[in-house]
């Protein structure tokens, strides 16, 4: 006997979705205007994290992101300002060029794996990052100040993408798509795959899986959503450097992975949203910005201490609290009518 299908999970779904809609609409006007220049930075690193977290279904953790982003912001801000390229196409190249770099960094990186990667990745990194401060290359990257004066996102008919309200949702659309694409990916075959070489990479090579190529294919995927990132930053400070692309940086992207998790898809994004709001919290209301890394640490070493799982561990005990403990249907049924 089967019992009749329970459609409340898909309405609770459906609310939840709808809610987060309207309170995403409305937050920018509940905000003070250095708030919402904030909150612009927010969406923009949510795609940071997630683009991040791909790299790592793999098994691999990279400490090179941070330039990667920075190679797409220069990469758009450049064609944008010398060559005239419209913005939106520049914003493309830029993620392209990422993407590209990655493929060419592919080669020597993963002949490493685990520790060796990650120092690896952080040495071309810095190679990348220290040629933009090079004087002789000056009159390209404006060595250690960098580019300024960058072409702003163009008005759309009345709409001026200069307002932080405009631009946040401008960054919103683009993010929401760019994260559906992310989920579509990690639930395709090709991410199911990446999950498979992450636990067992020796045992999927020995039934014919290309370990290099998937995470080449990761690396790429990840580097052309922070390279899009990076442009969406470069269009909307006006100025990029070298110091934006840093190590510093790079810990904080990891930080917002390692304390929001990165079992769920989610977890990330939860983490640099509760990152983000402590800092402005906490650090500016108290007038203490500068001490943001030492901020960062605590939160890190208390997170690692007591939840191992990251916040994303929170959200089923969370969710339990409302709905109750999941129930076994077949539980409370005979042999005879479980088999029916």
């Amino acid at each position: 006997m089967h019992k009749p299908e329970n459609n409340s999970p898909n309405l609770a779904g459906f609310i939840g979705f709808v809610l987060l809609v309207v309170v995403l609409a409305v937050l920018p006007y509940m905000l003070s205007f250095s708030q919402q220049e904030i909150l612009v930075l927010l969406v923009i690193n949510v795609l940071v994290v997630c683009s991040y977290r791909l790299l790592t279904l793999t098994g691999e953790w990279s400490l090179a992101h941070a330039v990667i982003m920075g190679v797409g912001a220069y990469a758009s801000a450049l064609t944008s300002k010398e060559l005239s390229v419209p913005v939106p196409l520049a914003m493309l190249i830029g993620a392209s060029t990422a993407g590209f770099l990655a493929f060419l960094l592919s080669f020597p990186l993963f002949r490493m794996k685990g520790f060796y990667f990650l120092i690896a990745s952080f040495a071309a990194g810095e190679v990348i990052r220290l040629s933009w401060k090079w004087s002789d290359l000056t009159f390209l990257f404006g060595g250690p100040k960098g580019l300024k004066r960058i072409p702003p996102f163009p008005d759309f008919l009345t709409i001026d993408f200069y307002e932080p309200v405009n631009y946040y949702y401008l960054c919103l659309v683009v993010v929401a798509v760019s994260l559906l694409i992310l989920y579509r990916v990690e639930k395709s075959r090709i991410g199911l795959t990446f999950h498979a070489i992450h636990w067992q990479d020796k045992l999927a090579e020995s039934v014919g899986v290309n370990t290099f190529r998937y995470r080449m294919l990761a690396f790429v995927i990840s580097a052309f959503f922070a390279g899009l990132a990076g442009a969406l930053y470069a269009h909307y400070v006006g100025a990029v450097a070298p110091k934006r692309f840093d190590v510093e940086e790079m810990v904080y992207i990891l930080i917002w992975a390692i304390v929001g998790g990165t079992a769920t898809f989610y977890g990330p994004i939860i983490g640099v949203v509760a990152l983000t709001i402590l800092n402005e919290v906490v650090l500016r209301s108290l007038g203490v910005d500068e001490m943001r890394p030492m901020f960062y640490g605590a939160v890190l070493i208390i997170a690692i201490l007591f939840m191992p799982n990251g916040l994303e561990g929170l959200v089923p005990k969370i969710k339990n609290l409302f709905t109750g403990p999941p129930k076994d249907e077949n539980r409370s049924l005979t042999p005879s009518q479980a088999t029916e």
